[in-house]
């Protein structure tokens, strides 16, 4: 079983901090057995002062953070000379310190502050909540920072933007650990959707269109129903039963990704869980998915995640039987997609 060890700092936001536990705890295999185990912990051990007006008791100090597989940073609203000076206090830096190498380290929002003042975001790729990326940048000018994501999976460290983010990069993690299927399931049992598309983007300053304007959803329910059918931006507009100009504003105002490229991820995730899932011949998924021929998946797939369709049909049939390979970075995947079957 794979442990993950969560550390609440002084001013931790709870919804944030429950992300971890919520989110790796519902994870089953087939037979129903747990995949992750979840440890939450305290620097001291002690009781932890949140953001909101309450403090959350915890059963662990940091001693714990050794002897765990992943390390996840919830955000704080108390970083102090972190946040402002790029500085670890001494408690937390010795906590990190004893964190084995190769362990897995992931941060939550602000949570990415602790990993750049730790020295292990330097010349990495990372994000964190859009309205701290500036600060994060200026601070840290050694962190490649990217603002537009909402996650990002640097291998062995992860980060997320803010609040639900967290949970998108939960479910990935799930998803590069154990396949489509399973974080599938654990995004049903938390009713959330598995993939959120396009980035932070979408969520800066951006107008919300007027409430009588038609929303793009039941269109984008319907287009998952035939992915395996030829459709064009042109069909996609006429059952929104709008202009295809008007569909196009609408579809990048709430994906944040055009309707062209959110098609073609669908259909590369389609043709993803039908690798996972099915016995299928390439040409019989990459036609089932909406891609056309055997030669069309191979590009898109190598294109997206840099692997053909039997390699990552080898990868991930191979490790399901090895959990603890998989959750050590085995097979690692890139980008997932909206839903898994339909």
């Amino acid at each position: 079983m794979h442990r993950i060890g969560v550390l609440a700092l002084e001013g931790v936001m709870p919804f944030e901090l429950g992300i971890a536990a919520r989110v790796f705890g519902v994870a089953r295999d087939p037979e129903g057995n747990a995949l992750y185990s979840v440890t939450t912990c305290s620097l001291d051990g002690h009781p932890v002062r949140t953001d909101a007006d309450y403090r959350l008791a915890v059963s662990h100090d940091a001693s714990v953070l050794a002897g765990v597989d992943t390390v996840v940073i919830p955000p704080s609203r108390d970083l102090g000379p972190i946040r402002t000076e790029g500085c670890l206090p001494d408690a937390l830096r010795t906590a990190l310190a004893a964190v084995r190498p190769g362990t897995r380290m992931v941060a939550i929002c602000t949570g990415t502050y602790v990993l750049a003042a730790a020295g292990l975001l330097d010349g990495r790729p990372a994000t964190t909540h859009w309205r701290e990326a500036d600060r994060l940048r200026r601070t840290f000018t050694r962190v490649r920072v990217d603002p537009d994501v909402l996650f990002v999976d640097d291998g062995d460290v992860l980060t997320s933007a803010g609040v639900a983010a967290g949970i998108d990069l939960c479910l990935h993690i799930v998803r590069r650990d154990h396949g489509s299927a399973i974080a599938n399931e654990v995004a049903r049992a938390c009713v959330v959707p598995p993939w959120r598309d396009g980035g932070q983007a979408q969520y800066i300053r951006r107008p919300v269109p007027a409430p009588t304007a038609g929303g793009t959803a039941p269109t984008r329910a319907w287009v998952l129903e035939r992915l395996g059918d030829p459709l064009t931006l042109a069909d996609m507009a006429a059952h929104a039963k709008v202009s295809v100009r008007t569909f196009t504003r609408r579809f990048r105002d709430e994906v944040g990704a055009s309707p062209g490229r959110w098609l073609v991820q669908q259909r590369i995730e389609r043709a993803r869980y039908l690798l996972e899932t099915t016995d299928w011949p390439v040409d019989t998924v990459a036609a089932r998915a909406g891609l056309g021929t055997g030669a069309s998946l191979r590009q898109h797939l190598r294109t997206t995640i840099g692997v053909p369709p039997h390699a990552y049909r080898r990868t991930f049939r191979a490790t399901r039987s090895a959990p603890e390979a998989r959750s050590r970075g085995a097979g690692h995947d890139g980008v997932a997609g909206e839903v898994g079957p339909v």
